[in-house]
């Protein structure tokens, strides 16, 4: 039996200094409930809390950790890089590295600039996309989350798609009247916004595989339209891929879904599990970026020596191992084939979505294709499912709107162990 007396002291100091208990919100175990676990040391596809009890981790530090955690080759070479310096606030040699490395990885990206997150790099991007178009609106997707710049905080107003309301207080009504609001795989809500604004649309940015109302595919079609509506417009298509890039293929979603983005936003895989981002595009779009034009973006941290080597390691790995995707995505499918087997024989309501290595659980009965039939599996059947996983071993989002990352370094006797897991867990769901 799992005992979580440490991590319940901890929350309860914690409570006293950080707002929540904790730094992300998602991490206070809000929408399940309980006592959020306190994690201190992880090793491969396997975390353990600061009480002893030892998971199976589908989050992957929601993405970074794709060949697992403390991988040998990035430790060492953070540990080497750390004698050093941990930091210079000037140029290094690493930075040129890591970028070049990026753009021949990358389809349709020629330049990069590295920030420090990857709300920093969406906000960046939409800034860039303002100053290359001289055009000030853009357009966003209810369930897609680009991070907590002001612009992004804005839910949709009345009717299907329509100009957007503050849904954060702190977040102006004059921001909000720049960002419009779509429907994930709605191609005629799109087509609305763009005839209603007709020349004043910057940018379309998108999470090209959704992962923050689960793991939600686009249709392609769908896809294809916003591509061509943006050629068609003059509009930059964005392609939010803190989530996607470097996880799905090589070359990030462009390369999966074979669809051309002009600027794309990265993050978690490329900083190794160090907190990083960055955005990048086409020269012409790039080059209006300071210090060679006038949209002007800075971070002392940015391109940091501990983040790069981190994230330097691992892209020359993924680079050279290609296979790893296709491993990946071979132990996501015996994952989803072994869940819909004993989701059938249970009788439970559910949809299961994945792609490449991001999977989730829906307890529905609808398709999940958008935010609004995702949140139809927001309801009293996670929570338990999630503390039943909980207590047999398996950690996944505490979350119903987050998407579960596999990591290659979970072995199949491990996704044998989370099926049977499943199996029991839904045993109590009535």
């Amino acid at each position: 039996m799992y005992q979580y007396k440490r991590s319940s002291e901890l929350f309860d100091v914690s409570k006293k200094y950080i707002p929540g208990g904790v730094n992300s919100p998602v991490r206070a175990f809000n929408s399940v409930g309980g006592t959020p676990i306190f994690f201190e040391k992880a090793k491969g596809s396997v975390m353990i809390d600061v009480d002893g009890n030892e998971y199976i981790d589908y989050i992957g530090s929601w993405g970074p950790m794709i060949l697992g955690h403390a991988h040998q080759p990035i430790i060492d070479a953070v540990k080497k890089a750390v004698d050093n310096s941990t930091s210079f606030g000037a140029p290094t040699e690493l930075e040129y590295t890591i970028a070049e490395l990026i753009c021949k990885m990358a389809p349709n990206v020629d330049m990069v600039r590295m920030v420090n997150s990857g709300t920093e790099a969406c906000m960046s991007a939409i800034r860039v996309a303002r100053g290359y178009t001289g055009k000030d609106k853009f357009i966003k997707f209810v369930g897609c989350y680009h991070g907590h710049s002001d612009s992004f905080l804005i839910k949709a107003g009345s009717g299907a798609s329509t100009f957007g309301e503050p849904n954060s207080p702190g977040v102006t009504a004059g921001t909000a009247k720049d960002t419009l609001t779509a429907e994930y795989n709605n191609l005629e809500s799109v087509k609305k916004l763009i005839s209603e604004n007709l020349g004043e649309i910057a940018a379309i940015i998108i999470e090209p595989v959704a992962g923050n109302m689960g793991c939600v595919p686009p249709d392609m079609d769908f896809i294809k339209g916003v591509r061509s509506l943006c050629t068609e417009h003059n509009i930059l298509l964005i392609f939010d891929e803190v989530m996607t890039g470097f996880r799905l293929a090589r070359g990030g979603a462009q390369e999966f879904l074979g669809i051309d983005a002009d600027l794309v936003t990265y993050g978690k895989v490329i900083g190794g599990g160090m907190p990083v981002g960055a955005y990048g595009g086409r020269k012409e779009i790039m080059d209006v970026v300071s210090p060679v034009g006038p949209v002007y973006q800075a971070g002392t941290l940015s391109g940091n020596p501990i983040a790069m080597t981190a994230g330097y390691t691992l892209l020359k790995e993924l680079n050279e191992n290609p296979s790893i995707y296709q491993e990946l995505s071979d132990k996501t499918e015996y994952l989803r084939k072994g869940l819909i087997q004993v989701f059938d024989e249970s009788g439970v309501n559910y949809k299961i979505n994945s792609m490449g290595s991001m999977i989730s659980i829906f307890f529905t009965d609808v398709d999940v294709i958008d935010f609004e039939t995702s949140a139809t599996a927001n309801n009293e059947k996670f929570p338990i499912f999630f503390h039943q996983m909980l207590k047999r071993g398996i950690y996944l989002p505490p979350s119903s709107f987050e998407s579960y990352f596999l990591s290659n370094s979970l072995s199949y006797e491990q996704l044998d162990k989370t099926i049977q897991a499943c199996k029991e867990s839904l045993a109590e769901i009535k």
